[in-house]
């Protein structure tokens, strides 16, 4: 009974049954007529004009995106605990050619406003210094907050009044969605780049990189041949996307893995970390608890000395979900 990481989760038959039906001759690289549709259905999704680029991975979906954005002499405001501070092994720094990472604070790995300034206020306007060219957050955080159309908002205005733009890092974006009920127009309000997650949520091998301005879209796409992303077939990678958007299988997923934590949190009130708004729940277990826990066959990540994690995902059993839940209320 698996609660490592939804990135172990099986493919959604949707994805295997699209894949299987773009096993056919067509033009090569990002010149099919799925790549193609790409840009019409992200600006359909989110209700404005966007661009959209298959990638294969997460980690190149957010260097890429922020390589558009950061000269290799400047910045990215990002929390201290951001995925691509602590698990992307210097991908950005390697994409960005030495750009560097400006760490912010934040309860729940949230960034605000105030967060941001107080990394950037202090930095000298002169060549001495690292200055900043972009933001980004990353939705949902590493420990399951998400944030709401006016969080975005908010961070996207203030960002904008520096003259930075903003990335959002959505490995988890469907689950931010799902649990904030908003659209995804709202929850990308003022945000120039959006790294829009499938594998984690039922897909094999696609992430999307959705922009929302054509000039950086188009500088991506050079960068995403030089990086080695642009794949001969990559209509099995856009076959996979749009199988996901069909009847809102993103969302639909999402809600099932949110649904799955919620149960497993409701348990467990007293010892939750961090409020369960995503597919992550965070629990403070000591080592002998986590031990009779593995000891029933649950598997989960430690997190740090006296916690674990557990991560639900869109295909989680219900008869699973309800023994773990068992399991940690008789702790």
């Amino acid at each position: 009974m698996q609660f490592l990481s939804d990135n172990a989760a099986a493919v959604h038959p949707a994805v295997w049954a699209a894949m299987q039906a773009a096993d056919a001759a067509q033009a090569p690289y990002d010149n099919d007529a799925l790549s193609q549709a790409l840009d019409e259905r992200f600006s359909d999704l989110f209700g404005r004009p966007a661009w959209g680029l298959w990638v294969a991975s997460g980690t190149a979906a957010n260097c890429l995106a922020l390589a558009t954005m950061v000269q290799p002499h400047g910045g990215v405001v990002c929390h201290r605990e951001a995925h691509i501070e602590m698990d992307e092994g210097g991908a950005p720094g390697f994409y960005l050619h030495g750009a560097k990472l400006m760490l912010a604070e934040g309860d729940g790995a949230m960034l605000t406003p105030a967060a941001i300034a107080a990394v950037i206020d202090p930095v000298r306007d002169d060549v001495h210094q690292v200055q900043p060219h972009a933001v980004s957050i990353t939705q949902a955080t590493e420990y399951g907050r998400t944030y709401g159309p006016a969080d975005v908002a908010a961070i996207a205005a203030f960002a904008a009044a520096r003259g930075l733009p903003l990335h959002m890092d959505g490995a988890r974006f469907a689950n931010a969605v799902a649990f904030q009920g908003a659209t995804p127009g709202a929850l990308t309000h003022g945000v120039a780049a959006l790294s829009f997650g499938f594998i984690k949520n039922g897909g094999m091998g696609a992430e999307a990189i959705v922009f929302f301005d054509e000039g950086a879209a188009r500088l991506a796409r050079y960068r995403r041949k030089r990086a080695g992303h642009l794949q001969s077939k990559g209509r099995f990678l856009a076959a996979q996307i749009h199988a996901m958007l069909d009847g809102d299988v993103w969302l639909a997923n999402a809600r099932h893995a949110n649904a799955a934590a919620r149960e497993l949190a409701g348990g467990v009130a007293e010892r939750l970390l961090h409020p369960v708004e995503a597919n992550e729940v965070f629990v403070a277990l000591s080592a002998a608890e986590r031990a009779a826990l593995r000891g029933q066959g649950f598997g989960f990540y430690d997190w740090g000395e006296d916690a674990a994690r557990f991560v639900t995902a869109w295909n989680a059993r219900e008869a699973d979900v309800a023994a773990l839940a068992r399991a940690l209320a008789a702790l």
